[in-house]
Protein backbone atom coordinates (compact mmCIF):
# COMPACT_ATOMS: atom_id res chain seq x y z
CA UNK A 1 0.00 0.00 0.00
CA UNK A 2 1.46 3.43 -0.91
CA UNK A 3 2.61 5.92 1.71
CA UNK A 4 1.69 9.58 1.50
CA UNK A 5 3.28 12.50 3.35
CA UNK A 6 1.12 15.25 4.82
CA UNK A 7 1.76 18.50 6.67
CA UNK A 8 -0.58 20.08 9.20
CA UNK A 9 -1.18 23.77 8.50
CA UNK A 10 -2.24 24.35 12.09
CA UNK A 11 0.72 22.95 14.06
CA UNK A 12 3.29 22.33 11.29
CA UNK A 13 3.64 18.60 11.98
CA UNK A 14 4.69 16.40 9.06
CA UNK A 15 3.34 12.86 9.08
CA UNK A 16 2.96 9.82 6.85
CA UNK A 17 -0.11 7.72 6.13
CA UNK A 18 -0.49 4.39 4.34
CA UNK A 19 -3.65 4.24 2.28
CA UNK A 20 -5.00 2.88 -0.97
CA UNK A 21 -4.36 4.92 -4.10
CA UNK A 22 -8.12 5.48 -4.41
CA UNK A 23 -7.94 7.34 -1.08
CA UNK A 24 -4.80 9.37 -1.88
CA UNK A 25 -6.63 12.71 -1.98
CA UNK A 26 -8.97 12.06 0.94
CA UNK A 27 -8.65 14.45 3.92
CA UNK A 28 -6.08 13.43 6.54
CA UNK A 29 -6.23 14.01 10.27
CA UNK A 30 -3.01 15.27 11.88
CA UNK A 31 -1.67 13.21 14.84
CA UNK A 32 -2.61 16.18 17.06
CA UNK A 33 -6.21 16.02 15.80
CA UNK A 34 -6.14 19.01 13.43
CA UNK A 35 -8.05 18.77 10.15
CA UNK A 36 -6.27 21.49 8.13
CA UNK A 37 -3.69 19.31 6.37
CA UNK A 38 -2.13 19.23 2.92
CA UNK A 39 -0.64 16.30 0.99
CA UNK A 40 3.04 16.83 0.16
CA UNK A 41 4.69 15.99 -3.13
CA UNK A 42 7.19 13.18 -2.64
CA UNK A 43 10.19 12.73 -4.90
CA UNK A 44 11.18 9.09 -5.31
CA UNK A 45 14.34 7.91 -7.00
CA UNK A 46 13.97 4.56 -8.73
CA UNK A 47 17.02 2.79 -10.05
CA UNK A 48 17.34 -0.44 -11.94
CA UNK A 49 20.09 -2.94 -12.57
CA UNK A 50 21.48 -0.76 -15.37
CA UNK A 51 21.94 2.23 -13.09
CA UNK A 52 25.37 1.06 -11.92
CA UNK A 53 26.63 0.19 -15.42
CA UNK A 54 29.23 2.61 -16.80
CA UNK A 55 28.03 5.01 -19.47
CA UNK A 56 29.33 4.39 -22.98
CA UNK A 57 30.76 7.41 -24.78
CA UNK A 58 28.66 8.86 -27.57
CA UNK A 59 29.69 8.13 -31.14
CA UNK A 60 29.19 11.81 -32.00
CA UNK A 61 26.38 11.19 -34.46
CA UNK A 62 23.43 12.56 -32.50
CA UNK A 63 22.09 16.00 -31.67
CA UNK A 64 22.60 19.24 -33.51
CA UNK A 65 26.15 20.01 -32.44
CA UNK A 66 27.20 16.35 -32.51
CA UNK A 67 25.91 16.00 -36.06
CA UNK A 68 27.86 18.92 -37.49
CA UNK A 69 24.89 21.18 -38.27
CA UNK A 70 26.08 24.02 -36.02
CA UNK A 71 27.88 26.82 -37.80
Amino acid sequence: MPRYDFRCRTCGATFELRRAMAQANDPALCPQGHTDTVKLLSAVAVTGAGASAPQQPSSGGGGCCGGGCCG
